[in-house]
């Protein structure tokens, strides 16, 4: 493998430990169930490992910031219902944050979660796509673009023209910080991880009588799969290494979860 590209096994490993222990409450749960509410609940519910994705994305951007005194700007794509957006928020009270998302019912919704911090002037919104809203940036002129959950839902091709977007507005040396689905290369455990996340999804949702959440997740779940928007680790490796970015890491492997930093 390229010196450049990494996977941090022992970062793996301690996520997986970590998870293991399901832990019922944390200062962190008590900030995210406070602000965000029955959405968070039901997320940690439902796909616990992406909860735990969110709150590393989080904490990348704390270590980003932690050796810098200037205020730091960070781009969100996909800011959905505010849950990252928080935990971006809450890694540096000097950062300012422009979360992308053109889901005008979710967006609406973090706004409202998220009114102290718009109030604050910490973050604003755009209602744009992904790629437009890149293009609408200039050259070098972001610290962080982070993202969860987001980058996997789109087609192949527009996902290699938003990261060459990333790298093109990023300031050098900096990062781009992804909380995701990146498929197991090994198909045949791809399979069974997402079979065994599918039964999760039905033991859940069924004992919440919460049918339409459910379908909803399924669903979508086929789009996650098909051949034209799955996310294969290593080719999302290569893809990010091609674009021109540098120091590229992939670590906290959780199931088909994993996140990947890379640096301008």
């Amino acid at each position: 493998m390229n010196q450049s590209l990494t996977i941090d096994q022992d970062a793996t490993a301690k996520s997986a430990k970590s998870n293991a222990k399901n832990p019922t409450s944390s200062p962190y749960d008590a900030l995210f169930s406070s602000v965000i509410g029955q959405d968070y609940y039901l997320l940690k519910k439902i796909s616990p490992f992406a909860a735990e994705m969110s709150r590393l994305v989080g904490e990348s951007v704390a270590k980003f910031c932690a050796n810098r005194s200037a205020p730091i700007s960070v781009v969100e794509l996909g800011g959905g219902t505010g849950i990252t957006s928080l935990s971006i928020l809450s890694a540096d009270q000097q950062l300012t944050l422009l979360s992308i998302d053109n889901e005008p019912t979710m967006q609406n919704q973090a706004k409202q979660s998220l009114q102290q911090w718009v109030d604050e002037g910490r973050i604003n919104f755009s209602g744009q796509d992904a790629l437009s809203a890149l293009q609408s940036l200039t050259n070098n002129s972001v610290d962080v673009i982070a993202s969860a959950y987001t980058l996997h839902n789109f087609e192949a091709s527009y996902r290699k023209q938003v990261l060459t977007e990333i790298f093109r507005v990023l300031k050098p040396s900096g990062q781009f910080i992804n909380g995701d689905r990146y498929a197991l290369d090994d198909v045949n455990a791809h399979t069974r991880s997402t079979q065994n996340e599918v039964e999760g999804y039905f033991k859940v949702l069924t004992e919440l009588n919460r049918l339409d959440v459910l379908e909803h997740w399924i669903i979508h779940l086929f789009s996650d799969e098909s051949e034209n928007h799955i996310m294969r680790a290593a080719l999302a490796l290569q893809q990010l290494s091609e674009v021109g970015f540098k120091q590229i890491n992939l670590s906290h492997r959780l199931e088909v979860n994993a996140l990947v930093i890379a640096a301008k």
